[in-house]
């Protein structure tokens, strides 16, 4: 999650599909034109090798793939990596660690059933944290399949929604935080 929104992105789940066919005909050292260097590890490996062989039949297969499961080529990931919730369709960011892609999800892709099904492997907690000039941590965490398993819950769906529209929860550790949350209740309990 963060500041790149993948599934948003028009042509994202051709992509998808292709970099798995590709990791999977090409190997690693002939993917790039310029390898991995741990000399400079934000910038390499880069530049696709697109002469190798694999690269063309896995473009190739990915289309033949998705126009065999009536998907336009320029869909997004999040219109076919979902979840259900109460009969509502909620897109599903992430992807599998072989995109290089920090927010593990794992669809399972089935062509008769017109693409990916429901996600049912993936992140579960996600939790983010980082200091400021404070003393208190700064931490965002969610529960990607929300906060309760009970379709009566107002919490069936709560963090999955915020999930899908990569929005985190704050997580509240010292004082000040605590007492500055929105949503505070304060039960004072005292003997008779």
């Amino acid at each position: 999650m963060g500041p790149h929104h993948g599934h948003r992105q028009p042509g994202a789940l051709l992509f998808d599909r292709f970099w798995r066919k590709l990791t999977a005909k090409v190997p690693a050292a002939q993917r790039w034109k310029v390898p991995f260097s741990p000399a400079d590890p934000v910038r390499t490996p880069n530049t696709l090798n697109t002469g190798a062989p694999g690269f063309a039949t896995a473009l190739a297969d990915a289309v033949a793939e998705m126009r065999a499961a009536g998907i336009a080529l320029d869909s997004r990931l999040g219109e076919h990596q979902f979840v259900v919730r109460n009969g509502q369709r909620i897109p599903v960011p992430g992807g599998t660690e072989g995109l290089g892609v920090w927010n593990k999800i794992e669809p399972v892709w089935n062509a008769a059933q017109g693409g990916y099904t429901e996600v049912t492997t993936g992140s579960s907690h996600i939790q983010a944290v980082g200091w400021d000039s404070s003393r208190c941590p700064v931490a965002r965490t969610l529960l990607t399949y929300a906060q309760s398993s009970n379709p009566n819950s107002a919490h069936f769906r709560d963090q999955t929604r915020l999930f899908s529209g990569e929005r985190w929860v704050t997580a509240r550790f010292c004082e000040k935080d605590i007492l500055s949350s929105p949503v505070l209740k304060v039960v004072r309990a005292r003997e008779r």
